[in-house]
């Protein structure tokens, strides 16, 4: 046995314990073929990342789940990485570039990419000693990278196999380009939040000047680009002018009307202006109607030499000078205050544009299928359920992927051009010549890919792959994958996609999603409004199983969690409680306690029902954790720990303990030993540090609670009679605790209890537990009979379920001093309501003095009253 400290010290211990399980190497995983393995892969965070309460509350429940498996005999594998995150990463660069005065031109590609591996050097490993500080026992020796060599290859396969099989591509075609990143970005990549803007109505004329048409726009700017209007082939209104044309105003072009099953009548005028440079839609009509593509947007979100005298003008200040000129033509019918989605980059929040780009796209089509299929037939589960929607919403109304980036730091495309015939090859390496003219004269595509390109392999590629690895065979499909839900379009889709399509099997079992964490008002958390909580901080002044207890504690999977200082306090309160009761339970053992003579035979009702307690808690724990419902069974563990271990068992057992002489005190101490070992086990996983401490201090202990057994449910274990018997007499003490405290009975006052039930076995129940209520009830004595007789006509009475308990009210109370004391607190209540009363019957007072402070007169009014008459029903009843 250990002796602990007097007082619990995270910042003494937690350091230390992580190195001990670093360098005895619990974390790390073995391929075992006698025993069944569990895999979680960690959600890579960029290399760019610091350590934020989202992180906490995901490595946090991933570590829940691995520790739990590990305990129960599993060969655990939590697989750690970090992700090269191309834009995030390349934008910090740029950013300390710019204070230098220099630009990516200035320095060239491998000079630029020199500075990026310099930088993943520097800051690359902060958030994984970050993510070591709140306990995560991640396989630190299998540590991967998404551009390390072996997941570069992967990748590199990974296009190449694609490729070949005709399912990636390069074509023009319209994508969502950032003007801030530089980049053109995929759909998941685009977040569409509703914003109020304006609804533009424009006059165009009509080619053979007999009047106008109007046309309703939310972009008066790309008009510039406009090549076609277009009306509903059902639209009666239009019918006449479908294959006439329109003169586009400012530009003074002649464009066709076409007739489109796309338009919806409804909105607006019914007629849309086509502009297929810059509208996914009117590409797609465009395309229909073989109309031009006019290009007037430049990359950098400034209007092009095609957009006339607005040429190298910002989108938006384009915008206003279109509309003044339009205005002065009296070519602007009216204007309309209108809600609609506006899409803006995930990464810096810009406004996307959507441009006409040649881009390498992954058809998502034939991937798409097999991914909806393992997951409505609940092959990949969901959890909770309702993500189900959301993704096959999605999956089933994929477009293709647009994987290119024209970003430097990354997997650049593995795709080569020849200078003099303008042959594509794709290979691994750079070809010696070209496939088809045999030139020399060859240069590699200048874009890189997707960064969810390469996290897509992710629950593969990280176990060895392309290899046939043993950890492959071993690791893969992994169990669960735990993720906030916002990325379940980026990353969850693609891995399941790409995990069928290159191992021709799920990549995991369980989807787990968390939700986000919000402040202690339901706000997110977020720069702008100043309510962010640094783990770091949170560590530092409250210890890590603080933080892990916070982040979990009762919430449901999926859910929003709102985190408080309270909730912190009360898992630093909840360690220091569970250490307090295990120094307790160490001061009342004997140096070396011999549990060899414990005989069950001498256990009571009260131990017995602590350790059916236990059960029904291990075997509900258990159940919760299986249903990945990780703050439930926190919860339970922390009710049993708190209420019937330190509440009511130590103080139900503290005689026993104080007499050594007690038949029964070898049989306490075993139980107190076993109890809270057993309950320290299923507390680890939640909270490490402190659980590891106080098991290493109990007797019997392993070398580490790490690698202790996870605790069973054991039917042997399940005494109902006894457990029956004790909840019978704890509620009477409650009872009877709750009668005394209403009456501000002290603790030296003793009573004479009187109970009376009509069950025999109830009454041999109370009879028994007489040791307790003189301990924890206050009595002086306990006398226990069927019926009423004899009870004195001056007693406090309460009932339970089965019984009812009578305490005469001299033993409580000295009766001539009490209503002496209650007359005086009725006069001093009648005085205050009186002096509050007086104030509201002032004119004066009620018709100027501030309406809050009338109400707050009157609210004193109210509640001097309640309780002088809660005072004068006491005299009465006295």
């Amino acid at each position: 046995m250990k002796l602990l400290g007097k007082t619990y010290e995270p910042h003494e211990i937690e350091e230390a314990i992580y190195a001990k399980w670093m360098e005895k190497k619990y974390f790390h995983a073995v391929v075992d073929e006698n025993k069944e393995p569990f895999t979680i892969v960690i959600p890579p965070p960029n290399i760019t990342g610091q350590l934020h309460m989202g992180h906490a509350l995901n490595n946090t429940l991933q570590d829940v789940i691995i520790r739990t498996k590990r305990m129960q005999g599993y060969s655990t594998l939590w697989l750690p990485g970090t992700d090269h995150a191309s834009i995030a990463t390349e934008a910090k660069i740029v950013e300390a570039m710019k204070k230098e005065g220099l630009t990516k031109a200035d320095i060239g590609r491998e000079g630029f990419l020199k500075r990026a591996w310099e930088w993943n050097e520097k800051f690359g490993s902060r958030i994984v000693e970050q993510l070591k500080k709140l306990g995560s026992s991640c396989d630190w020796d299998r540590q991967r990278f998404t551009m390390d060599e072996g997941l570069s290859k992967a990748v590199t396969v990974v296009f190449i196999k694609l490729y070949e099989k005709g399912l990636i591509y390069k074509g023009e075609r319209i994508i969502n380009w950032c003007p801030s990143c530089n980049t053109s970005i995929s759909n998941a990549e685009v977040e569409y939040s509703e914003k109020e803007g304006r609804l533009w109505h424009i006059k165009y004329p009509k080619a053979d000047g007999s009047g106008y048409i109007t046309v309703a726009t939310t972009r008066p700017e790309t008009m510039l680009g406009d090549t076609g209007i277009a009306v509903h082939p059902d639209d009666e209104r239009y019918a006449d002018l479908v294959g006439k044309t329109v003169i586009l105003p400012l530009m003074d072009r002649e464009i066709p009307v076409v007739a489109d099953s796309h338009v919806e009548m409804e909105f607006g005028t019914g007629m849309v202006k086509v502009t297929p440079a810059h509208d996914p839609n009117d590409f797609e009509i465009g395309a229909r109607h073989d109309l031009e593509i006019i290009t007037v947007i430049n990359n950098d979100a400034t209007m092009s030499e095609k957009a006339g005298k607005y040429a190298g003008m910002d989108r938006y200040e384009a915008r206003k000078a279109i509309l003044k000129d339009l205005e002065e033509l009296g070519l602007l019918e009216k204007t309309d205050k209108h809600m609609h989605n506006v899409g803006a980059c995930y990464r810096c929040d810009t406004v996307i544009e959507p441009l006409i780009s040649m881009q390498w796209f992954v058809k998502m089509e034939g991937l798409a299928k097999p991914a909806i299929d393992v997951v409505k037939s609940g092959e990949v589960d969901f959890k909770p359920a309702r993500f189900t929607k959301t993704y096959l919403n999605w999956m089933e109304n994929i477009k293709d992927w647009c994987i290119s980036r024209q970003l430097w730091w990354g997997h650049r495309i593995p795709a080569y051009y020849c200078d003099d015939c303008g042959e594509t090859m794709v290979a691994v390496e750079k070809p010696d010549k070209c496939s088809k003219c045999g030139s020399a004269f060859l240069r590699q595509d200048e874009d890189t890919l997707d960064t969810w390109f390469s996290s897509a392999l992710w629950p593969f590629s990280t176990l060895g792959w392309p290899e046939e690895t043993p950890e492959l065979k071993y690791f893969y499909p992994t169990n669960v994958l735990v993720t906030a839900y916002d990325i379940i379009f980026f990353w969850v889709a693609r891995m399941i996609f790409s995990g069928l399509e290159h191992m021709d099997e799920k990549p995991f079992d369980t989807v787990m999603f968390t939700g986000l964490i919000r402040d202690e008002i339901g706000r997110k958390m977020s720069k702008s409004l100043g309510n962010g909580i640094d783990p770091l901080d949170v560590i530092e002044n409250y210890g890590t199983d603080a933080l892990r207890y916070a982040v979990m504690i009762g919430n449901a999977t999926g859910n929003d969690l709102r985190l408080s200082d309270q909730k912190l306090q009360a898992g630093r309160n909840f360690a220091n409680k569970i250490w307090n009761a295990a120094r307790f339970v160490l001061m009342n053992f004997d140096d070396e306690p011999d549990f060899s003579k414990v005989s069950e035979e001498k256990f009571t009702d009260a131990d017995k029902w602590i350790l059916s307690r236990l059960n029904e808690t291990i075997k509900e724990v258990t159940d919760n954790i299986e249903k990945f419902e990780l703050g439930i069974g926190l919860q339970k563990v922390y009710e049993f720990i708190w209420e019937e271990f330190c509440d009511w068992y130590i103080e139900l057992v503290k005689p026993r303990l104080y007499d050594k002489e007690s038949e029964g005190r070898a049989e306490a101490q075993y139980i107190l030993n076993k109890v809270l070992g057993d309950s320290m086990k299923l507390l680890h996983p939640f909270m490490p540090f402190v659980t590891e401490e106080i098991y290493l201090s109990l007797f019997g202990s392993g070398e580490s609670i790490m690698i202790s057994d996870w605790p069973e449910y054991d039917e042997n274990m399940d005494y109902s009679a006894e457990e029956k018997a004790m909840s019978f007499v704890m509620e009477a003490i409650r009872g009877i605790r709750n009668a005394r405290a209403n009456m501000n009975v002290p603790p030296s006052r003793k009573a004479n209890i009187i109970f009376t039930a009509q069950d025999e076995d109830n009454r041999t129940v109370l009879k028994n537990a007489k040791a307790y209520f003189v301990k924890l009830a206050g009595a002086s004595s306990i006398t226990v009979q069927e019926d009423e007789s004899g009870i004195p006509p001056k007693a406090v009475s309460v009932v339970i379920d089965g019984a009812a308990i009578f305490m005469p009210l001299s033993d409580l109370i000295d009766i001539d001093k009490e209503i002496a004391r209650l007359k005086g607190e009725a006069d001093k209540l009648e005085k205050e309501m009186q002096r509050a009363s007086g104030k509201l019957n002032n004119p004066n007072f009620v018709s100027k003095a501030p309406e809050k402070l009338v109400a707050a007169e009157k609210e004193k009014v109210e509640k001097y009253r309640k309780m002088r008459d809660e005072v004068l029903h006491r005299l009465k009843e006295l």
